[in-house]
């Protein structure tokens, strides 16, 4: 049985890192409300530009670009978007156990798929498994703004416009609410959808063509989805680790209690015999 000290020692240690997880909590939680309103600010933009491109890809017949097509797979991106801290429950495993049960379900090899990799704790985690890295950012803010990922986002849409891939999707964890996070898996590239939509709110004219505005549009409207989907997972990260630093502090209030318990014991044990040997 531990003696008196050592119980005291850990009652005192519990509740240090009681108040540091319950700080984290708190922070995280003023975190997700900025990363919430800066999600939401940002949707119009989305939807705006979706609906120009929409529009011409679907109403003009003459207009074409290769990132409306589909081309044979020969090889896939992938840009996924971890976190560079931890301390955020399963947030990243829980996408990377998704990701690789895809992966082992549609590719035999790593030369048919490569990943664009934002957040440490990601780099790290493919690395070890020897994940092709097409490239990567790192030291992310909590609010990053566009330019933080333009260099990553100009990489995706370069290697489709290229032809070093056929196919472009993301992953990233969709904030649903404080307490649930959904892994999502989106298709960025081609934009077939976007040709085949019929529900076209409005009708454009287009200077100078049709042609020339999607040359423009489209690069932007894939970029901006990426940007979007990290906003998205930026609320998600927080919320997950608000949620586990609550979990955490439940946990040590738990703990503190059966130590203080089990010190009351140990102290009335102790009591007794000092009585039973003075009356012995």
């Amino acid at each position: 049985m531990a003696s008196l000290r050592e119980i005291k020692t850990r009652i005192t240690s519990t509740k240090k890192t009681k108040q540091i997880t319950k700080a984290m909590e708190m922070v995280s939680a003023s975190k997700l409300n900025r990363a919430q309103s800066n999600a939401q600010s940002y949707e119009p933009y989305t939807e705006k530009i979706r609906d120009v491109v929409a529009s011409i890809a679907s109403s003009n017949t003459d207009a074409s670009h290769p990132m409306l097509e589909e081309r044979p797979v020969k090889k896939t991106a992938y840009v996924m978007i971890f976190s560079d801290s931890g301390l955020a429950g399963g947030y990243n495993a829980n996408l990377l156990r998704d990701f690789m049960n895809q992966v082992e379900e549609r590719h035999n090899s790593t030369d048919e798929y490569g990943v664009l990799v934002l957040g440490r704790i990601g780099r790290d985690l493919l690395k070890k498994r020897n994940i092709p890295i097409l490239g990567e950012i790192t030291g992310l803010p909590d609010q990053p703004s566009f330019t933080d990922i333009k260099e990553v986002t100009r990489q995706a849409v370069d290697l489709f416009a290229e032809e070093e891939v056929d196919r472009l999707y993301i992953w990233y964890n969709h904030f649903v609410s404080p307490i649930q996070q959904d892994v999502t898996e989106t298709q960025l590239l081609p934009l077939t959808e976007l040709a085949e939509e019929n529900n076209v709110k409005q009708s454009y004219e287009y200077e100078p063509s049709a042609e020339a505005i999607l040359e423009q549009l489209l690069p932007q409207y894939a970029e901006s989805l990426i940007y979007g989907a990290l906003l998205d997972a930026k609320a998600s990260e927080f919320a997950a680790r608000m949620t586990a630093m609550s979990a955490a502090t439940d946990n040590a209030d738990g703990l503190i209690d059966d130590l203080t318990l089990s010190y009351n014991r140990a102290r009335q044990a102790a009591i007794t015999q000092e009585i039973s040997e003075i009356v012995g």
